[in-house]
C-alpha cells in the first residue's frame, strides 16, 4: 500500500501550518509609533526604522515589543513577534473593566488607571488607548502623568496591569470564600460613594 507523503495536505505539516493560521488570526495588533532611526558609519549615514506594537487577543492579554529594520514593515513585523512572545495574562472584571485601580511606573513614566461603570469607554491616551483596546478592556479611566513618551507610556500601563488581581486569588491567599471578597468591596464602594456625596 502506498503512502502519502509527509509535505502533502493531510500530511503532519499541513496541520502544523493550519495552526499557525489559526494562531495568527487569535491575535490583533495595532501599531503605536514609528521612529526613523540613523547610525552614522564611515561612508556617511545608515537610515532605519523602529517601530513600537501592542499585540493582544482583546479576550485579556496583551504584549509589547519594538523591532528595528531599514524597512517599515519589516521593522513593524518583528516588533509584533517580539511582543507574542511577551505576553501577559490580565484579570478582567466582568470581561469589560480592571478589578481595582492601579498604578504604574517606568522611568519618567506614570500612569493611573481607574475601574469603571459600564458604558464609560475607553477615557485614555493614545498609547495607553492601544494597550486597552488590544487587552479587551471596554471600561476604564487612565490618566498619564509625567513624560509622553510612547515606550514609557506602555510600559508603564503594563507594569499596573501586572499588578491586577483577582478576587479568587485575593481569596485563597486569605483563606476567605470569593463572596466575602465580593462583599466587601461593594460595600467600600457603597461607603465611597456616600461620602462623595456628603
Amino acid at each position: 500500500m502506498a503512502r502519502e507523503p509527509r509535505g502533502g495536505r493531510g500530511g503532519r505539516d499541513g496541520r502544523r501550518g493550519g495552526r499557525r493560521e489559526e494562531e495568527r488570526d487569535e491575535f490583533s495588533d495595532r501599531l503605536v509609533a514609528i521612529n526613523r532611526v540613523s547610525k552614522t558609519v564611515k561612508g556617511g549615514k545608515n537610515f532605519g526604522f523602529a517601530a513600537l506594537v501592542v499585540v493582544g487577543d482583546q479576550k485579556g492579554r496583551v504584549g509589547f515589543g519594538k523591532g528595528k529594520a531599514r524597512e517599515v514593515p519589516e521593522a513593524i513585523r518583528k516588533a509584533a513577534q517580539e511582543a507574542k512572545r511577551n505576553m501577559i495574562r490580565v484579570p478582567l472584571r466582568d470581561g469589560r473593566t480592571l478589578h481595582h485601580d492601579a498604578q504604574g511606573r517606568h522611568g519618567a513614566g506614570r500612569v493611573v488607571l481607574r475601574t469603571a461603570p459600564p458604558g464609560t469607554g475607553v477615557i485614555a491616551g493614545g498609547p495607553m488607548r492601544a494597550v486597552f483596546e488590544m487587552l479587551g478592556v471596554q471600561d476604564v479611566v487612565a490618566k498619564s502623568v509625567g513624560t509622553s513618551n510612547p515606550y514609557n507610556m506602555v510600559r508603564a500601563t503594563v507594569d499596573a496591569l501586572k499588578n491586577q488581581s483577582n478576587p479568587r486569588a485575593i481569596a485563597a491567599k486569605r483563606g476567605l470564600k470569593v463572596s466575602e471578597i465580593i462583599n466587601r468591596r461593594a460595600a467600600v464602594q457603597q461607603d465611597a460613594t456616600s461620602a462623595d456625596a456628603a
